[in-house]
């Protein structure tokens, strides 16, 4: 895999240290996409879309010029063409430059002719992303890529589906995601071999994820078809038509949870488990495809990506497009903006303290520092190495009001 280079100019204020008995504040690199960069797309004649966006710009502060409103025949779950053509020509026109993502606030359409809706408007309409049969379709630029802006860098728009079936499960859902922010929780991965070998073809990764994040997290590889009463998964991926028992299981604000089947992305009214169930069993992410795609494991999240990028601080919205290499037939659904690893802590030392975050990745930082709030920063460390086996910065005491951490190589 390759090693994420965090892009650091822009920066911004994660959390306060007067939650934890301080009053220092922390600015940490970039690791992903803001909520100024989020456009939230909105279909005004569906009463639910106009409801999920209302309550998600209130919460996510998207600012209004960001908000995008389509006016579409509500429920239709496949949208023609010619339809889409015409819905993406206005959200096109209204993306400024600044906007590296889409949020799209319904469940249907989930799908337009041979693509998935979410990667209709990331990369265009285009059957090169399409498959009749079982081949391989067009790889994704964005697959794998360090960007933390992705339209800026690589020409696309991630998007993603805040879908759900009702509003109070889309507040849940969006309050998730809040939660999530931050958290750095210790978190389980559970990595199903399930008895449908067809739908387990991710089996091939597991031992590389094993021994890649072992150290980070407790990673299961589970020979079974599900897991039951299990707490504290943050990551859950399977292969089967239908998975039991997902009900009984506890997921940490922020989990990611998909299963390998043909039509997980078919939100509604598939014969096979829909990707929604998901979200409504407390995940705050997942991904489904909406036409046969053949067990191609590219055309499916790879969970060591997701993993990797996801661990580093990128978004859920990031970190799941960045995992599936030919994305065009799949949809990617939740809330985008949960960031539970843009997080930080202080601890204190003799005479010091040491800064840590899955942020401040293997590089050379600057450290700049102001004593009181609003006052310009100046440079307290030019040069400061964070090294693999010697991660965090050390901050001399007194602590300072405001640290601003720039990443410099």
């Amino acid at each position: 895999m390759k090693r994420l280079l965090l892009v650091a100019p822009l920066l911004f204020v994660l959390m306060c240290q007067q939650a934890r008995g301080l009053s220092t504040v922390i600015e940490l690199p970039r690791s992903g996409i803001l909520a100024s960069e989020l456009a939230l797309v909105v279909n005004q004649r569906d009463p639910l879309s106009v409801k999920i966006a209302a309550y998600y710009q209130k919460k996510r502060g998207i600012p209004e010029g960001n908000i995008i409103r389509l006016a579409f025949t509500p429920g239709k779950r496949v949208l023609s063409r010619a339809e889409f053509k015409k819905l993406k020509s206005r959200v096109d026109a209204a993306s400024g430059p600044h906007i590296q993502a889409y949020a799209l606030a319904w469940t249907a359409p989930f799908r337009v002719d041979c693509m998935s809706i979410t990667s209709a408007f990331a990369l265009g309409f285009d059957t090169a992303y399409c498959a009749q049969g079982c081949k391989t379709t067009r790889q994704s630029d964005y697959f794998n890529a360090a960007t933390t802006r992705p339209w800026t860098d690589s020409a696309t728009r991630p998007a993603m589906m805040l879908a759900a079936r009702d509003f109070e499960e889309a507040k849940k859902l969006i309050d998730r995601g809040l939660r999530a922010d931050g958290r750095v929780p210790r978190g389980h991965a559970y990595l199903m071999e399930t008895s449908d070998k067809r739908r387990s073809v991710r089996a091939a990764f597991y031992p590389q994820i094993e021994r890649a994040f072992g150290s980070v997290l407790p990673v299961h590889w589970e020979k079974a078809d599900s897991i039951k009463d299990v707490y504290n998964v943050l990551f859950y991926f399977t292969g089967l038509t239908h998975v039991a028992d997902i009900d009984s299981v506890h997921y940490l604000p922020g989990a990611m949870a998909d299963h390998l089947t043909s039509s997980g992305g078919k939100l509604i009214g598939s014969k096979q488990m829909s990707a929604l169930r998901w979200l409504e069993a407390g995940a705050t992410a997942s991904y489904g495809t909406v036409v046969e795609p053949c067990a191609f494991p590219s055309k499916f999240p790879n969970p060591g990506v997701a993993m990797y990028h996801y661990l580093q601080g990128n978004t859920v919205l990031e970190a799941y497009w960045k995992s599936v290499a030919m994305p065009g037939q799949g949809v990617f659904i939740g809330e985008p903006l949960a960031q539970p690893f843009r997080g930080y802590t202080l601890r204190k030392l003799v005479g010091s303290w040491i800064l840590n975050s899955p942020v401040l990745a293997v590089g050379t930082y600057r450290v700049l520092a102001a004593d009181v709030d609003g006052e310009p920063y100046k440079t307290l460390y030019e040069s400061v190495p964070v090294l693999p086996m010697q991660p965090g910065i050390i901050l001399s005491e007194p602590l300072r009001a405001r640290y601003r951490i720039e990443r410099t190589e």
